[in-house]
């Protein structure tokens, strides 16, 4: 990750290289605030959307090169390019999410099914489904060959402001204005995991490339880092001075960026596999990398980290979103420091004491094993008796309408 592209209520589209004395680019096109940014997957291309109510692909060179799509009749929300780039999704305040095909540039049709402004749009990892996040409370699946929704989740209680896909593709992730983050399985449309962990909306969300992580942005103004594996919140980040608008993983997950109102692009290191105890005992033998999360409904206390970070004098007035080049490795200014996400756990010396410790620590991790496993079903039967317990009440209510007496 060389590049991060940034799009502000200035107008403007920002391309910063992270290598030093390399001077950012600053493209003007649009005509008023950029709302969304995204690097196409062969990083030759920069998407962006904007109030103007159109979507301009840029060239990230020093020249700035871009072409104008137009189509949409109300504000632009979010775009997102298909994984081969061949194609963008795009969602508006004209409650339509539009599919693009990118080298014809050309609009292909739209989807057209949301009662309210349409906040985010996003492809899978193959890119047969689309998921949209509208102010209607609802996140709808969308089927990219049938044009037709396949599923609506209606469960948030705010207006949802983004929503994307699990890496494996077989989960999603929604979060919303009431504060709370949801964890979905696609294939059977049920709920995995709630998080409440945040004071305040949730702007943004991004999935670690492995899988195992998520994190979010909140105008509460911290970041959150979430263990899908384990159903919890991690760490709390504090940085920014005022609301958290987005956040973004790089490809390989070394490193994620995030925007603020506070004016600022922060770039933080990651190590969330590094020092994890798992590793370091080299005993775990079956990798729990997740295919879907298990867990549900986490209420872990927020811990806290003071990472070292790169921070960088962003737009003026406000950040709207921000993004990253995916096929480059950033190169970090030496000055920078490593996040310090978790504790580090040393080898112990050689010898028969080596031997003896490892073994309780085996046992130790064994024990920590089975209670998680034996949490999680616990959890899953409990959702199941409340699922069951709706279902009886909302029963006994429609009884009791119909036995209400006529005038």
């Amino acid at each position: 990750m060389k590049q991060i592209a940034t799009g502000s209520m200035d107008s403007c589209v920002m391309i910063w290289n992270m290598k030093p004395q390399m001077r950012a680019y600053r493209f003007v096109g649009h005509k008023d605030a950029v709302t969304s940014v995204q690097f196409s997957p062969s990083g030759h291309l920069v998407a962006s959307a904007s109030r103007d109510k159109t979507v301009r692909l840029w060239v990230p060179s020093v020249r700035g090169e871009s072409t104008v799509f137009r189509a949409h009749t109300g504000t632009i929300r979010s775009v997102c390019f298909s994984s081969d780039g061949q194609s963008l999704v795009t969602s508006s305040d004209d409650k339509t999410v539009k599919v693009w095909a990118v080298h014809r540039q050309k609009f292909l049709f739209s989807l057209s099914q949301h009662i309210n402004w349409v906040r985010c749009a996003r492809f899978s990892p193959d890119g047969r489904l689309i998921i949209s996040a509208s102010d209607d409370k609802t996140i709808k699946i969308w089927d990219k060959t049938s044009r037709e929704c396949i599923h609506s989740f209606y469960e948030h209680e705010g207006f949802v402001t983004c929503a994307d896909f699990h890496p494996s593709g077989t989960c999603v992730a929604a979060a919303s204005t009431d504060s709370s983050v949801k964890v979905w399985d696609i294939r059977n449309t049920k709920l995995l995991q709630h998080y409440q962990v945040h004071s305040a909306a949730v702007n943004g969300l991004s999935f670690h490339p492995s899988g195992n992580y998520l994190i979010t942005a909140s105008s509460d103004s911290t970041l959150k880092v979430l263990d899908l594996v384990e159903g919890r919140l991690l760490y709390t980040l504090h940085g920014h001075q005022a609301q958290a608008t987005c956040v973004a993983f790089s490809r390989s997950g070394d490193f994620f960026a995030s925007g603020g109102s506070d004016e600022q692009v922060m770039v933080w290191k990651t190590n969330f596999d590094v020092a994890d105890y798992r590793e370091v005992l080299r005993v775990q033998k079956n990798n729990r990398i997740v295919d879907c999360p298990t867990a549900v409904d986490p209420h872990s206390a927020p811990s806290h980290a003071d990472p070292c970070l790169e921070t960088v004098d962003a737009h003026k007035p406000r950040l709207g979103a921000t993004s990253r080049n995916h096929d480059q490795t950033l190169e970090v200014p030496s000055e920078s420091c490593t996040m310090p996400l978790s504790s580090s756990i040393q080898h112990p010396a050689e010898g028969g004491g080596s031997s003896a410790l490892t073994s309780t620590l085996e046992h130790i991790v064994g024990q920590l094993n089975v209670l998680t496993q034996t949490v999680a079903i616990l959890e899953q039967r409990l959702t199941l008796t409340e699922d069951k317990l709706k279902e009886c009440i909302d029963n006994q209510q429609r009884i009791t309408l119909r036995l209400q007496p006529r005038d």
